[in-house]
């Protein structure tokens, strides 16, 4: 009796412990992209709006530099320009875009949802992370008067010499008319990528003031739970171990007694 039963505590704790290596895995994950670190760390001089991740992110200061000062990975904003008069992208429409670019290259919190790719400058990306409605709606409301000539961004453009071009044929529209709404917007702007979540449900912030802490983390942990098993069993697992333990040596005083 007494073996099985530590046969039974063995098991228990190596199922456990898989599962914390799991979590533990995707709570500490960055893409597998072009201009991604290996692994989440600290780093002293990220760029303007990318500084809630100095403390634990996946970007260098470099690319983060790169984020505010030139067309990252080739991709322009203004494609857009040659059909409205020369009209550049608003400055505040691009800040929440420099935002979400951020968010792209640093956040260590989309372990949970990554998936992959086959692109030339990535091999994962992250897809339906659920998005804060707020966050979302001022995202929109900054750039319904901006314009664009496709509402899929990651599938759409034409490339030209590294350069997203509009696709042959195709007009440009304010944002408002193309998308209607903002969850249509932010869900298809870069094809699911996000997912438009109400805000009394867990959800991601796409920026968050730096030093007060990573709010984006419980999201991550409560979703990365969701998918290896009982989030409680994770929660409580040292309480649990620790009763088994104390039930066996019981048990075993029992039996020598």
């Amino acid at each position: 009796m007494l073996l099985r039963l530590a046969l039974w505590v063995a098991c228990v704790a190596s199922t456990l412990a898989q599962l914390t290596t799991d979590m533990d895995r995707m709570l500490d994950w960055c893409l597998d992209g072009k201009l991604h670190k290996s692994r989440p760390g600290s780093e002293d001089k990220l760029h303007q709006h990318c500084t809630p991740w100095r403390e634990r992110g996946c970007c260098t200061a470099e690319t983060t530099r790169s984020i505010h000062t030139s067309d990252l990975h080739g991709f322009s904003f203004d494609h857009c320009a040659d059909q409205t008069a020369g009209r550049k992208m608003s400055d505040k429409c691009r800040r929440h875009f420099q935002r979400d670019l951020c968010f792209y290259e640093c956040s260590p919190n989309v372990g949970p949802w990554v998936a992959k790719v086959d692109m030339k400058i990535r091999n994962e990306r992250f897809f339906k992370v659920p998005l804060c409605a707020s966050s979302c709606i001022d995202w929109y409301e900054d750039c319904k008067e901006d314009y664009t000539c496709t509402e899929n961004w990651s599938r759409n453009f034409e490339w030209v010499n590294g350069t997203n071009r509009c696709p042959a044929g195709s007009k440009c529209y304010q944002i408002a008319r193309l998308y209607r709404t903002a969850k249509s917007f932010c869900e298809k702007v870069w094809d699911h990528s996000w997912q438009y979540t109400e805000d009394k449900e867990p959800c991601m912030q796409v920026w968050f003031q730096p030093g007060g802490g990573n709010p984006n983390d419980v999201v991550a942990r409560l979703r990365a739970a969701q998918l290896t098993g009982n989030s409680a069993t994770y929660i409580h697992s040292a309480t649990y171990l620790e009763a088994t333990w104390v039930m066996l040596v019981i048990v075993g005083l029992m039996w020598v007694w």
